[in-house]
């Protein structure tokens, strides 16, 4: 059963546009939490909400009916959160230079290149759709934050390390994926 959309392509004020907007905005105070508190219950807890937030914000937006804005704001939401997590834990862990920095620079460099070649997709008319491997990559990025904040997992640092570079693959696969398909639908147009 399908229903009927509940919002326009091009409007702004939707349930899972103001969801994407709370993960913007909390995602600073998640970053001051990983600098001043790095791990932490409250650190955990805000990063959550954050995480959950992208998970529940795609929900809705199925739901009630996606928008040009929500396919923007959605990746600048999830950029915001990942980098400015990982470059805290980079400043923050007493190994955070050494064991994250690499990662962060790589998919800081993706993130870049994908924003750019999405960018000039759309004002040739294509729309790149994400894939179900870049979403999930999205979810190990996150895991590999939380592996770093949360109070359970703190003295096993290399479940985050480990974890960070298996998003590190996922982000160059995905990135070449993306850079396939955009040929492929310029050529079939």
């Amino acid at each position: 059963m399908t229903t009927k959309p509940r919002y326009g392509e091009t409007a702004l004020l939707t349930p899972a546009n103001l969801m994407t907007g709370f993960r913007i905005l909390v995602s600073p105070l998640f970053v001051y939490l990983i600098v001043v508190h790095r791990v932490s219950w409250w650190t955990s807890l805000v990063g959550f909400l954050a995480a959950a937030s992208d998970y529940f914000d795609g929900i809705v937006a199925r739901r009630h009916g996606t928008t040009t804005s929500g396919a923007f704001l959605d990746p600048l939401a999830d950029k915001v959160l990942v980098l400015g997590s990982l470059y805290a834990i980079v400043i923050s862990r007493p190994h955070g230079l050494t064991s994250f920095l690499v990662p962060a620079l790589v998919i800081t460099a993706r993130e870049v290149w994908m924003s750019v070649y999405r960018s000039r997709a759309a004002q040739r008319g294509l729309s790149i759709p994400a894939s179900r491997l870049a979403k999930w990559k999205t979810f190990v990025q996150d895991w590999a934050i939380a592996f770093c904040v949360l109070p359970i997992f703190a003295h096993h640092v290399w479940l985050g390390e480990v974890t960070i570079w298996v998003a590190v693959a996922m982000t160059v696969v995905t990135g070449w994926q993306y850079y396939r398909d955009g040929r492929r639908i310029g050529r079939a147009r």
